[in-house]
């Protein structure tokens, strides 16, 4: 699916993964779910390109409904998957806090876990290397992807903004639709490490130039990141 010119996502609202589309290359952001592989394909057969031309995997953060087809896709193509040092073990495998489930909605919380098992959710490949991001780093990738530390939702979550496609990958540091509530709209997002620290950083991306924020979780969204935020402060104040 285009969102925008170069800007492509794979999955649904329930979980998505995005894709910058450049003329020297591809970078993918998050890997959504085992089952976005097949999609992943169709939509680069649709764009004509060829596997060889993603250049790198960025993960916003460790979770296992980000790291989908991650490994596989490193493996496949030699491609380096990025992701901040503090949820690298995260990502392969280790130990993350229980969080609590708060409110939910049976038929929200019964269409994630349905979707999440149709798209392979059950048989998460943790990754096995990563090279690490830093706060403020901007990556040698195609779309300059630029790195935006917003610990919170996990201690490295990260967002990642690219001004070529003027927009804000930001993982699950914000939501646009609640997998447990079916809540629309910029929101904080549930099972979330630091709910307080999670909410507060995102004033981080405060006056950045961008018109699309984009999470794993929800519809992508059209506007400013200020707007968004003072959205999701708005629903905790």
């Amino acid at each position: 699916m285009q969102i925008a010119p170069h800007l492509h996502r794979i999955g649904s609202d329930i979980v998505a993964a995005y894709l910058i589309v450049m003329p020297d290359g591809i970078t993918v952001i998050d890997a959504g779910l085992p089952g976005h592989w097949r999609e992943l394909l169709r939509e680069l057969a649709i764009l004509g390109r060829p596997l060889s031309d993603i250049r790198g995997i960025i993960l916003t953060h460790g979770d296992s409904d980000h790291l989908g087809f991650a490994e596989r896709l490193r493996r496949t193509t030699g491609a380096s998957i990025y992701i901040h040092p503090a949820d690298a073990d995260r990502a392969r495998g280790g130990e993350k806090p229980k969080t609590p489930l708060g409110r939910f909605r049976a038929l929200p919380l019964a269409s994630f876990a349905a979707y999440a098992l149709k798209m392979g959710g059950a048989r998460t490949a943790y990754v096995t290397e990563t090279a690490d991001l830093t706060h403020d780093q901007v990556l040698d990738l195609p779309g300059a992807p630029r790195v935006i530390a917003l610990p919170g939702h996990s201690p490295g979550s990260v967002a990642i903004l690219s001004q070529t496609v003027r927009a804000v990958f930001v993982g699950d540091a914000l939501t646009t639709r609640h997998v447990l509530t079916g809540d629309l709209g910029p929101q904080p997002a549930p099972f979330t490490d630091e709910p307080a620290e999670a909410v507060a950083i995102l004033d981080r991306l405060r006056g950045i130039d961008a018109e699309w924020i984009l999470p794993g979780h929800g519809a992508p969204w059209h506007g400013t990141p200020d707007a968004a935020i003072d959205e999701v402060q708005a629903r905790v104040s």
